[in-house]
């Protein structure tokens, strides 16, 4: 009879540990199921739901400037009312005569809000424009945002403007793939605003503040930027791809502005 419960006993431990294994591989199964359906979520999903918001937003603007008519209609949102050539404002540099600038400002952007379209042709992207750049309130709508206290487009300074990489629309996902003489426009109620692509900073901290300064110029790679006033944009976005850990800076020089209509 002994050796018949030790039999037994031995059987029920190896019962138990295979229960143990069987429960455990569901609970990894299970984990790794929830973890696909995070992934999907995060790189599908958003993306799918953000992109399309955004294309919707860009056709309620068309739509609302078209409605508008002149620029008389309405306020103008891009903080401008007149223009002259750039080459008389104050702190133009020399050579930019063909650049026209405006001369008068309005109030900022409501935050949040939507004002402008951004046009990448070569990375065939037209994206809505909106004041800051949180996340929730502006980025993962898929939206590009624009830095509060750089100026808006046309004004002498740095119209500075950031956007995913990755997940959320991932506006600027191939922004590394911009080169020189490369065009990026900004779109308004009143004006179409044309940059000429002209320096790039593969990497820098995200803390590195000087890459978006009136003048724009790294603080932490002081041989890449500007040191002379002029009508700059800079387009910033995470990198390496699927990180925060550093920023991807493009930056651009105003060469031409028209009316809308």
């Amino acid at each position: 009879m002994r050796p018949r419960i030790l039999h037994h006993d031995i059987r029920r431990r190896r019962a138990r540990r295979r229960r143990a294994l069987w429960t455990g591989g569901e609970l990894l199964v299970t984990a790794g199921a929830v973890l696909l359906l995070l992934v999907v979520h995060q790189l599908w999903w958003t993306n799918r739901e953000a992109k399309e918001g955004a294309e919707r937003r860009v056709e309620a603007l068309e739509r609302e400037w078209n409605g508008a008519g002149s620029p008389a209609a309405g306020p103008p949102d891009d903080g401008s009312s007149t223009t002259t050539p750039a080459a008389s404002a104050p702190d133009a540099p020399s050579g930019r005569s063909t650049a026209p600038a405006p001369t008068s400002a309005r109030a900022t952007p409501t935050p949040s809000q939507a004002y402008a379209i951004l046009v990448v042709p070569r990375l065939h992207l037209r994206v809505p424009v909106a004041e800051g750049v949180g996340k929730q309130a502006v980025l993962n709508k898929g939206y590009v945002g624009h830095y509060p206290g750089t100026q808006q487009p046309g004004h002498a300074g740095n119209f500075a403007l950031a956007g995913h990489r990755n997940t959320h629309g991932e506006p600027f996902r191939y922004l590394n793939r911009l080169h020189r003489e490369d065009t990026v426009r900004v779109e308004t109620r009143t004006a179409v605003y044309t940059y000429k692509v002209t320096r790039t900073l593969p990497q820098t901290s995200s803390r590195d503040s000087g890459v978006i300064r009136r003048i724009p110029r790294s603080t932490l790679h002081p041989t890449y930027g500007y040191s002379t006033p002029g009508y700059y944009i800079t387009l910033t976005t995470c990198t390496p791809e699927y990180t925060s850990r550093y920023r991807l800076v493009v930056w651009g020089e105003l060469v031409s502005m028209r009316p809308r209509n």
